[in-house]
């Protein structure tokens, strides 16, 4: 094999497949990437068994063949290579080397037969959709924070997207929660997502696929029981989804909150910010203290200080105090995009509701803690 690839195209595929690559890993070859050249291209395949991510990049392709490479020496050697250098790949096949060369730097790296290395089986899948970058973006952009990360709750280690029905009819939907706060973001139904099994996307996955979301391309997504795979023309990414049932979300999402409060939401993510600076960090509570257009955030941590913050606000209910772990409030206040944030309150202890403004595609659940 012998190919020349200009160093900013390499350093695109490299980058995408040492990120899936484990660095630790009993198995010496998952630390690799296959390269294989043939055409007018070269593609870059990494898989850690779990993810697969197929990179193709034009190439000159002088000598098709293939061969496997460490991903993570690959990609530091490229990335300190000048901007514009042309790099060639060259592998004899016999000698065991990848000879890296561009101007008059020169790397020989150690390989590993193509044979061994492991390709993913493929799946039957049931549903082929087309999706723009940007909705499949917003979907696992503002739901991912609320991923578990127990591992005993392992079927809560994901994004669970799947066919809902919307208040406007079929929706294409995520769901995220850790039981501390759940986010539920909707989509209108792309053509030929009726027949979406619901898949459990893992965080990794999630991660891997916010690579291929940066511009404005269409998305062709791909589903079934055991799989998901999302492709733009340069990029394929599969995944394996996690085999557990997610559970019955919307039994937790209120119904019933009546008394709302609307607020800028950049302004009250500062202020919880900054009375959170003296909490404790293991319980970060904040105290909400709501009357009539006003509300006071304030924190007492008997062992570092107590903080107070006075918000306008509108708010026209009788009076509440309630109290927030301020992460999930700083979290969840980052979500929204427009100016105001509505939150839903019950009661002190129940569940509350926020939304932007009044857009129910994208709502989020936060329980209370005692303060």
């Amino acid at each position: 094999m012998k190919i020349s690839i200009e160093r900013g195209t390499l350093l695109k595929a490299v980058s995408q497949a040492q990120s899936v690559v484990e660095r630790r890993n009993t198995i010496p070859i998952l630390g690799n990437v296959l390269i294989e050249a043939e055409g007018d291209e070269a593609k870059f395949r990494a898989t850690d068994l779990d993810i697969e991510v197929v990179d193709r990049a034009a190439a000159q392709v002088q000598r098709p063949g293939a061969t496997t490479v460490s991903a993570v020496t690959l990609h530091e050697i490229v990335r300190k290579l000048p901007d514009g250098a042309l790099v060639t790949l060259s592998d004899d096949g016999a000698s065991g080397r990848l000879e890296v060369e561009a101007g008059r730097s020169r790397f020989s790296l150690a390989t590993l037969p193509k044979e061994d290395f492991p390709v993913m089986a493929s799946s039957e899948y049931t549903a082929n959709f087309a999706a723009p970058a940007p909705v499949l973006r917003r979907l696992f952009d503002k739901s991912k924070f609320a991923i578990s990360t127990e591992e005993t709750r392992y079927y809560l280690n994901g994004v669970y997207m799947h066919v809902a029905e919307g208040e406007d009819g079929p929706v294409l939907r995520c769901v995220a929660t850790d039981g501390h706060r759940l986010a539920r973001i909707d989509a209108p139904l792309p053509d030929g997502a009726e027949e979406t099994p619901g898949v459990i996307v893992p965080r990794k996955t999630g991660g891997e696929l916010r690579k291929l979301l940066d511009d404005d391309a269409e998305i062709a997504v791909s589903v079934s029981e055991t799989q998901v795979r999302f492709a733009t023309p340069d990029i394929t990414l599969t995944s394996k989804v996690i085999d557990g049932t997610f559970p019955d979300y919307a039994r937790v999402i209120p119904q019933g909150n009546t008394r709302r409060l609307e607020v800028d939401a950049a302004e009250f993510a500062q202020a919880v910010d900054r009375v959170a600076t003296v909490s404790s960090e293991r319980s970060r509570a904040v105290k909400l203290q709501l009357d009539e257009d006003r509300l006071v955030l304030s924190v007492n941590a008997p062992d570092s200080g107590a903080a107070e913050e006075e918000l306008s606000v509108a708010y026209g209910d009788e009076r509440l105090e309630i109290g927030f772990n301020a992460k999930y409030l700083l979290e969840i206040a980052s979500q929204v995009d427009r100016e105001n944030a509505v939150f839903m309150f019950n009661s002190s202890g129940d569940p509350t509701l926020m939304r932007e403004g009044d857009d129910s595609s994208a709502i989020y659940v936060v329980m209370p803690m005692r303060v």
